[in-house]
């Protein structure tokens, strides 16, 4: 490996806050198949293998954490939970900050059509860089691994699920009750853009309105929610 490339490859340890005893495993997983196959002659391996393992692995790994987070949540709830952290989404943006990008080894056609900043190539590559560090050290360090570099990503998706259930469940009853359904509107914006306050109303035809606050839209939505659900438990 040259010189150039074991600096690169340092400084990705750096980012990742993880050392690599066999530092070939690292940049194997950074090996798109297109640079693989521009080097055929050197017999280049691309990171196709470690990017099948690395999906099975951050899969049990952030099933584990979440029985271990969330020991009384149900089996749908914790399957949601997953499902929102263990996408496309969420690999590509985690990948994005890492910079796994810049250390990517892609062909020169895949390169210059921007390959290091494609959301699938970096969800990828990351899924590999996890399997390296599988094969590097041993389940409970990478659980370790996942659960730092992950812990961000956990939380927003809880944050999501429970929003999603407090308007689901007011979807449902007003669908069920009135047939129509809830319609959010944004009341008030307060303070500062890095400190905004929303206010959102909740209405359902004619029947109620409620109004929420938050720092968010989704979390003004979440209180508007519950506070009409709570208005048509007392109806």
């Amino acid at each position: 490996m040259k010189e150039e490339r074991v600096r690169a490859l340092k400084r990705c340890e750096e980012t990742l806050q993880y050392r690599f005893r066999d530092l070939s495993l690292l940049d194997h997983a950074l090996t798109h198949r297109s640079y693989a196959n521009e080097n055929a002659a050197l017999g280049i391996k691309d990171n196709e293998r470690l990017e099948f393992l690395g999906d099975a692995v951050l899969e049990l790994c952030i099933s584990d954490l979440l029985m271990r987070r969330f020991p009384d949540h149900a089996e749908g709830d914790l399957t949601k939970l997953r499902a929102a952290v263990v996408n496309e989404r969420p690999l590509a943006e985690l990948a994005l900050r890492l910079d796994i990008g810049a250390h990517l080894l892609l062909g020169r056609g895949e390169a210059a059509s921007g390959g290091s900043a494609k959301p699938s190539l970096l969800a990828n590559a990351l899924e590999a860089v996890i399997a390296a560090v599988y094969l590097d050290s041993t389940y409970l360090e990478t659980l370790a691994f996942i659960g730092r570099l992950f812990s961000a990503a956990i939380a927003e998706g809880t944050r999501a699920l429970f929003y999603q259930d407090f308007k689901s469940a007011l979807q449902e009853i007003c669908q069920e009750r009135y047939h129509a359904i809830p319609r959010y509107t944004v009341e008030a914006a307060d303070g500062p853009d890095h400190d905004k306050v929303f206010e959102i109303r909740v209405a359902v035809a004619d029947v109620l309105t409620a109004t929420g606050r938050g720092r968010t839209k989704k979390e003004a939505e979440q209180e508007a929610a519950r506070k009409a659900l709570l208005a048509l438990e007392a109806a």
